[in-house]
């Protein structure tokens, strides 16, 4: 079974996410993390705004739906 991820960790600095990716985690499961950070959960369903930082790479995650 290949449990390779498809994207690289960190690529970019903004990501659109939908509620059906909740919990949100950075890195996100779609992502490498062999040169990444660790992963933390990210509570942006509690932002009034639908936003959430990292606070390791500073990847800005806007809740769309």
């Amino acid at each position: 079974m290949n449990t390779t991820a498809a994207a690289p960790a960190n690529a970019e600095k903004r990501y659109t996410v939908h509620r059906a990716d909740l919990p949100l985690s950075c890195p996100t499961p779609e992502m490498a993390l062999w040169n990444s950070h660790p992963r933390v959960y990210l509570p942006i369903q509690d932002d009034p705004d639908g936003h959430a930082q990292c606070p390791y790479c500073s990847a800005i995650y806007q809740l769309v739906d």
